[in-house]
């Protein structure tokens, strides 16, 4: 059973969740699938997916692929859930991290999974869906910081809803427990009264 841990209404008036669990059991009327380019769905989040989902989720991955070519980070592709409790699975792929990076390459890491989230969410608005939900993109095998990735997601999730929108509902569904520890920590210097003022 996923466990709600904070939440907060942003100025705009959409609710930002923070959920420990299993992003397959959410309800939300999308979910995002940590993917890669060519929507080959084996391990972590892509195969949880497509274990539930059932192979509708493939099929229409490769389908996908074959008219559009690979998925581009502000480019999401997307699905119908298929055995899921959602609706549509928004299928996101995220940077690649490397430590060897300078701060002025990190950087353009940052642009690049900020563009997943925003290609998401713009994917979800183009559907006309009310609710997403996410899971710490990049972060898994692709090595992404958590911390530096939380930061990412609350400052463009923030940012998207200047815009005209028709969701109100965003979830970031977190199933390992160092990831948990380390969007919080970053949730309460990014949404403490303080860091507002």
């Amino acid at each position: 059973m996923n466990l709600l841990l904070t939440e907060t209404r942003l100025p705009s008036g959409q609710i930002l969740q923070l959920i420990k669990g299993d992003i397959t059991a959410e309800k939300t009327d999308a979910i995002v699938n940590a993917a890669n380019r060519y929507l080959q769905h084996g391990a972590g989040v892509a195969g949880a997916i497509l274990l539930r989902g059932g192979p509708i989720i493939e099929e229409q991955s490769d389908a996908w692929v074959q008219s559009h070519g690979p998925v581009k980070h502000n480019e999401p592709a997307w699905t119908s859930g298929g055995n899921l409790p959602c609706r549509i699975v928004i299928h996101a792929v995220g940077p690649v991290w490397d430590e060897t990076r300078s701060e002025s390459t990190a950087r353009e890491k940052d642009g690049e999974l900020a563009a997943a989230v925003k290609g998401s969410l713009e994917v979800a608005d183009r559907l006309g869906l009310t609710s997403i939900a996410f899971p710490a993109l990049s972060t898994g095998i692709f090595g992404f910081p958590e911390e530096r990735a939380a930061g990412v997601f609350y400052r463009f999730i923030q940012e998207y809803f200047f815009g005209p929108t028709g969701l109100r509902l965003v979830r970031l569904v977190l199933y390992k427990a160092s990831t948990v520890t380390s969007f919080e920590k970053v949730w309460h210097d990014h949404f403490s009264p303080k860091s507002q003022a």
